[in-house]
């Protein structure tokens, strides 16, 4: 367990940026009460929020550090949701952070257990053509965790049916910022599916999204070799 992070060590600032996207998680309208947790990498596993524990109550020593083993250190336990970041760690070694939630369209989409499809060219910001719905199983479970991975592939985002919504990223600001993404896409593909039956975009408008992506958001300086910028640039004067 010595590999394990303590309070003492130098991830103070990064707990701390742990309660800090946890606080904003009903802030942003993303959950309610203590549901949710946050969590980021750490060399040798992970930093995760305590379970059941208010938000506003949260203190740097009360972030559960995790090995990748599942193993864990202190006086409080881990979120009842570890090992899905922990799964989610093993199964993409770029992630950086994971956050998960209940959030209410999201959430909604998954009691009727169904994905969002490519109604809008944004569903790429999952890192896929859609986002699908996990199939059921109970919370806190490593059924829960296996069905998530089955359901995130090669993306970054899922749906948990009858449960909630679950993101990662490079970073704790890009995890959160993925969360309200997939936020977002829900609540407009529920208002679409009010009116009527959204068009779907096809594959080959999806494949050419997902690579316009790769740029997308970037500076000119910013590219790397052989990227284009993700759209027809204007013509610079100075």
């Amino acid at each position: 367990m010595s590999s394990l992070p303590s309070f003492t060590d130098d991830t103070r600032g990064l707990r701390l940026e742990i309660i800090e996207t946890a606080r904003a998680l009903p802030k942003l309208g993303l959950t309610k009460g203590t549901s949710g947790n946050v969590s980021a990498r750490v060399e040798g596993g992970f930093l995760i929020t305590p379970s059941g524990t208010p938000y506003e109550d949260l203190t740097p020593d009360k972030i559960v550090p995790l090995d990748l083993e599942g193993r864990y250190r202190g006086d409080f336990l881990p979120s009842s949701e570890w090992r899905m970041h922990l799964d989610f760690y093993l199964a993409k070694p770029d992630c950086g952070a994971v956050v998960h939630c209940h959030s209410p369209r999201a959430t909604a989409l998954a009691c009727l257990r169904r994905g969002i499809p490519a109604f809008h060219y944004m569903v790429a910001l999952a890192g896929g053509d859609r986002i699908e719905c996990a199939d059921y199983a109970s919370f806190g479970t490593r059924a829960l965790s296996e069905a998530m991975i089955a359901a995130l592939g090669e993306r970054n985002a899922c749906l948990l049916a009858n449960h909630g919504q679950i993101a990662g990223g490079p970073n704790l600001k890009k995890a959160l910022s993925v969360a309200e993404g997939v936020e977002d896409l829900a609540d407009q593909y529920l208002s679409a599916l009010s009116i009527g039956d959204p068009h779907i975009l096809d594959e080959t408008e999806m494949k050419n999204i997902l690579q316009k992506f790769k740029s997308y958001g970037k500076q000119a300086g910013e590219l790397t070799a052989g990227q284009t910028a993700a759209f027809e640039l204007p013509v610079r004067v100075d």
